[in-house]
């Protein structure tokens, strides 16, 4: 495999390919997940970075390797009922534990500290609430719709159960409207770190307040890796599986 990174290459093949620079396009602020089908360079120029530096750095930290896809799981490669299970599993449960987890976490802490930062934890508790409510549509999008139609595919597909009934016309009209509720969720997550100051804590924070701003942190990560399986990996290939399904 070429491990040469170029600037006309997705910044979608870059994270696919290379799991462990996620860290690095965090670093950058290069959006690896809603704008995953944008090429390298066209992220740097959004991000405001020279694309000549970028693509150096990320072809020293492929050369240094890291915990990547061969410590772990290729989900290019699994079953896609077992990609949607882990994102079910993994994903979908997080969000529903955390997002009242972190509503609640918030609300002590303005308790707290509404005399001092009362406008900053205004417009994070607000944004949660946007987020929890999306969310709690979106994943049930998934789970009832989406999700169920890619099983029935790739069990026709495999010999295994009755051709699928495609009542919304291809596979590609629920995944696209998945694909913008995605960067709404990104939208909010990038209204929330500009709320709280990078989640730079200030100086009379207690412990609570540390809490709410790891958890914030924690639910940015989840959700980049989230919409990045499925934007980057899931979605394609559904669509690659539909399309062999037709011919």
């Amino acid at each position: 495999m070429d491990k040469t990174i170029t600037a006309s290459a997705s910044v979608a093949d870059i994270v696919t390919r290379y799991p462990h620079i996620r860290a690095l396009f965090d670093e950058l602020s290069i959006d690896y997940c809603c704008g995953g089908k944008h090429s390298l360079e066209d992220a740097c120029q959004k991000a405001g970075l020279p694309w000549q530096s970028v693509v150096e750095r990320l072809n020293r930290a492929i050369e240094q390797g890291g915990p990547g896809r061969q410590s772990g799981k290729d989900w290019t490669a699994v079953p896609l009922v077992e990609l949607v299970e882990h994102i079910i599993t993994a994903h979908h449960t997080y969000l529903r534990e955390h997002l009242p987890r972190l509503q609640n976490l918030a609300r002590k802490v303005y308790s707290a500290h509404q005399r001092r930062h009362g406008e900053t934890i205004r417009k994070l508790q607000q944004s949660l609430e946007h987020l929890r409510i999306d969310i709690e549509m979106h994943l049930a999008k998934e789970e009832q719709i989406l999700f169920p139609l890619i099983r029935e595919m790739e069990a026709y597909a495999a010999g295994r159960g009755p051709e699928p009934a495609l009542h919304c016309g291809s596979i590609q009209n629920p995944i696209r409207q998945m694909e913008l509720e995605h960067e709404a969720a990104g939208r909010i997550l990038a209204e929330m770190r500009l709320a709280g100051s990078g989640y730079q804590l200030p100086q009379d924070a207690c412990q609570s307040f540390a809490s709410l701003y790891d958890g914030l942190r924690a639910l940015e990560d989840d959700l980049h890796e989230h919409i990045h399986l499925e934007n980057n990996i899931l979605f394609p290939r559904a669509v690659e599986l539909e399309r062999k399904i037709r011919q």
